[in-house]
């Protein structure tokens, strides 16, 4: 039998003729940390059930939204062709930055139960803002008392001074509370704000691990069946993609109806049913 959890669509995964709940206390029975496991493992899936759910009902934007981006390139289209041209973008783009808030809800809740730490929302943290006692800081993981940083890149890309100074504030806020801070960091390709942000980490005797040693400071925090789990569904998937990257961008293709949206990625197409009642949330689980 191929493997359940294995490089299928998520949207097709169902056996039956069996007993859920007893297969669950027969596999925590056998083998330590398989709740842990099996969570991780329905925290990934959820996601993915939930981000193609966000493509189908993610609704398509209006006009008025993009109307005044129309300057920017009015006559080098006709006035239909350029209108079609700005809703897709649009559209493409809300999809995108869904993607982007949802990778960040998943990454961190599975990294934190991979390593047996704990997840902490500002304001029931430990970790004590200096320039104001009375406030928390979010942190991806407590282990004990490492504060965990997780990204999994830091890009060169400008944003705001306030929003970057809090970044290097977040290590002194972790010594001054009394906890080690660690910054891991997937993506290792350097650049200055990278570079600026380990040595904020190192100068409050914390440690900060990038790229390949990141995946091994993990791992081995994970013991060896959660370490299973992060290299199977996590790192081996990343990696399948990246080596897979193309030289050239490869011809696309999109269609979308009253039905389904499709997607044709040189000769491989997808399909997904689109529904009449588009809710742009889609947070139900």
């Amino acid at each position: 039998m191929p493997e359940f959890f294995g490089q299928t669509d998520p949207r097709k995964l169902e056996l039956s003729g069996h007993d859920f709940y007893q297969l669950l206390e027969r596999l925590f029975e056998l083998v330590p940390n398989a709740d842990t496991y099996f969570l991780c493992l329905a925290t990934l899936h959820k996601s993915r059930l939930k981000y193609a759910r966000i493509i189908e009902r993610q609704t398509i934007p209006t006009m008025d939204q993009v109307g005044p981006r129309v300057l920017l390139q009015y006559g080098q289209l006709s006035s239909n062709a350029l209108a079609g041209f700005l809703l897709w973008r649009k559209w493409l783009f809300d999809i995108d930055n869904r993607a982007g808030q949802e990778t960040g809800y998943l990454f961190e809740p599975i990294i934190a139960n991979a390593i047996g730490g704990i997840s902490f929302s500002a304001s029931n943290s430990p970790i004590r803002r200096h320039t104001d006692k009375t406030k928390g800081r979010q942190v991806d993981c407590m282990r004990q008392d490492l504060a965990y940083e997780i990204k999994v890149r830091v890009t060169i890309a400008a944003s705001g001074q306030g929003r970057w100074r809090e970044e290097l504030y977040f290590p002194k806020d972790c010594r001054e509370s009394g906890y080690t801070p660690v910054l891991i960091v997937l993506d290792p390709t350097p650049n200055p704000k990278l570079a600026q942000l380990i040595n904020a980490f190192l100068e409050q005797d914390g440690s900060a691990y990038v790229g390949d040693a990141a995946w091994q400071h993990l791992e081995e925090a994970a013991g060896e069946v959660m370490a299973l789990f992060l290299e199977k569904y996590v790192r081996e998937p990343l990696q399948e993609v990246l080596r897979s990257a193309p030289d050239k961008l490869p011809d696309i293709t999109f269609k979308m109806n009253e039905d389904a949206f499709y997607v044709q990625v040189a000769n491989e197409e997808t399909r997904f049913m689109r529904h009449q009642n588009a809710d742009q949330s889609s947070d139900d689980d």
